[in-house]
C-alpha cells in the first residue's frame, strides 16, 4: 500500500448514522449484492468482472512443467495478483506483495485448489515428469471494495471458460498441438466456489461477547470502499451451489457466535446460487458466438 485513504470525521459519522437507520449510501439493503457483469475476451480464459464500480481482470494461462516431488500425480495451480495506481490511490506502482494482495491470493487458492474445485490430478501428463501448470493472473483495474469477491468470481469464470491445448504423449516426449490443429480441452471443474464477504459495524463502540436479540452490531454484505474503511470486523464465507461451506475466513475484528455464522452462510447461499447460474449462462452465450455452426452440426434434440 502506498498510503491509506483517510475518511473525515464528518463523513465517518454520516456513514454510521445511515447504517443505524438501515440505509446505505448507494441505496442497497444490508443483504444486497452489487450487480455483477462478466465479459469474456477473444481468447479462452480472458475475463473481465465488474462488481459495482470494482473492476477485476483475470487471465488464465498454461504451460507444461514438472510436478512437485511429493505430489507426482498432480498438476500445478498458481495465482498471481497485480495492482497499479489505476485501481486506486492506495496502491503503489508495482507493489504486489501488500497485505490485501496476499490475503486475496490465499483465500482464492484455498477456495479453488484445496477444496478440490479444480481437478489437479487431471492436469498430470507423465507421472513425476510432466504436468500442466495453470496460472491465474488477477489484475485490479478499479477499486471500490469487494476485491476478494470479484477476484473469486473472475478466477472461477476464467477457469471454466479456459481450454488447454490437446497433447500427444510418446514415451516421455509431450507434443502440444496448436488450437488451429486440434480442438482444445476444457479444464475439469468439480464445483464452483463463490466468496461472499460480510462487514461488521459496532455503533456502540463496546464489544458484546454474548450475542442476543438486543445485539446492536450491524452486518452488511458486499461493502464499498468507504464502508470497508469504517468496518470493525470482516468475514469471508465461500460456498458452492451444493450448499457446501468451502471455507470461512475471519481475520480479526469483532467476536462472532455460531448463530451469526450460520445466518451469514444462509444469506450467502442465495448469492452463490445466483452468481453460479450467471457464470454458466455467460459461458454458454460466449461459446455460441464463438462457434456459429455448432447448432447446425449438433445432434442434440428436444429430449
Amino acid at each position: 500500500m502506498a498510503k491509506d485513504i483517510v475518511v473525515s470525521n464528518s463523513e465517518a459519522k454520516f456513514i454510521l448514522d445511515t447504517l443505524r437507520v438501515n440505509q446505505r449510501l448507494d441505496g442497497r439493503q444490508f443483504t444486497d449484492f452489487r450487480d455483477v457483469t462478466i465479459t469474456f475476451g477473444k481468447e479462452y480464459g480472458d475475463v473481465m468482472v465488474t462488481l459495482g464500480e470494482t473492476k477485476v481482470h483475470c487471465r488464465i494461462s498454461c504451460e507444461v512443467a514438472q510436478p512437485y516431488e511429493d505430489r507426482p500425480f498432480e498438476g500445478l495451480f498458481l495465482i498471481s495478483t497485480e495492482s497499479t495506481p489505476m485501481a486506486g490511490a492506495q496502491f503503489e506502482n508495482g507493489n504486489n506483495i501488500g497485505e490485501d494482495e496476499v490475503l486475496i491470493s490465499r483465500i482464492i487458492e484455498k477456495s479453488v485448489r484445496r477444496s478440490g474445485a479444480l481437478d489437479i490430478e487431471g492436469l498430470c501428463i507423465v507421472a513425476g515428469a510432466k504436468c500442466w501448470a495453470i496460472r491465474a493472473s488477477v489484475h485490479f483495474l478499479n477499486g471500490d471494495g469487494g476485491f476478494i469477491d470479484a477476484s473469486c468470481i473472475a478466477v472461477m469464470a476464467g477457469l471454466m471458460h479456459f481450454k488447454k491445448p490437446d497433447i500427444t504423449v510418446e514415451g516421455n516426449n509431450v507434443i502440444v498441438h496448436p488450437i488451429e490443429e486440434r480442438e482444445p480441452v476444457p479444464l475439469g471443474i468439480l464445483h464452483v466456489p463463490i466468496c461472499v464477504t460480510f462487514s461488521f459495524f459496532n455503533p456502540q463502540d463496546s464489544e458484546e461477547n454474548i450475542k442476543g436479540e438486543n445485539n446492536s452490531e450491524i452486518v452488511i454484505i458486499d461493502a464499498t470502499l468507504k464502508e470497508e474503511l469504517m468496518r470493525d470486523g470482516v468475514l469471508t464465507v465461500t460456498l458452492n451451489k451444493n450448499r457446501e461451506v468451502v471455507q470461512v475466513s475471519k481475520a480479526g475484528g469483532l467476536p462472532m457466535d455460531a448463530l451469526t455464522l450460520m445466518d451469514c452462510c444462509h444469506k450467502a447461499y442465495g448469492i452463490t446460487e445466483k452468481i453460479t447460474d450467471q457464470i454458466m449462462e455467460a459461458i454458454k452465450e460466449d461459446y455460441k458466438t464463438r462457434d456459429k455452426y455448432a447448432a447446425m452440426l449438433s445432434s442434440e434434440n428436444a429430449r
